[in-house]
């Protein structure tokens, strides 16, 4: 069971490890150990998280979401497979956490009028400094 908040905990039928060959450095040990870790989620079929925060972690997961709808985080910074599995876990709670947050709502403003007056003065004031740049226009 990975609890997320007081409302969502995942089941452990919702969670499926794979575990493969982590690249990088760890001498010979990398070559034989399958320490790094794939933890796939089955979100969409989840009846633990609501459809909005179903909908929200879709757009966090980005390339993690799959077609099938599952989020596949993949953790292989440690030689350990336990740390691994760890950190997968971790980061998935994090980003079902991230994802129940709804987002506040966007109100609209205007610029006072006073701000507007203002604006314009300076880009009055700004045009009458590159006016006075110019060289004198020749008598004629």
């Amino acid at each position: 069971m990975l609890r997320i908040d007081d409302q969502i905990a995942i089941a452990d039928w919702e969670l499926t490890e794979h575990f493969v060959r982590a690249g990088g450095p760890g001498g010979q040990n990398v070559n034989k150990v399958a320490t790094a870790v794939e933890l796939r989620f089955e979100a969409e079929r989840s009846p633990h998280l609501p459809p909005d925060v179903k909908a929200r972690l879709r757009r966090l997961a980005g390339r993690r979401w799959t077609a099938d709808g599952a989020v596949i985080i993949r953790a292989d910074a440690h030689r350990s497979q336990a740390r691994n599995r760890e950190e997968a876990r971790e980061r998935l709670a994090e980003l079902i956490e991230k994802a129940t947050h709804r987002p506040k709502r966007r109100v609209p403003t205007k610029p006072t009028k006073g701000s507007i007056r203002r604006r314009l003065a300076a880009k009055t004031r700004h045009g009458e400094v590159k006016s006075l740049r110019k060289p004198p226009e020749p008598d004629a």
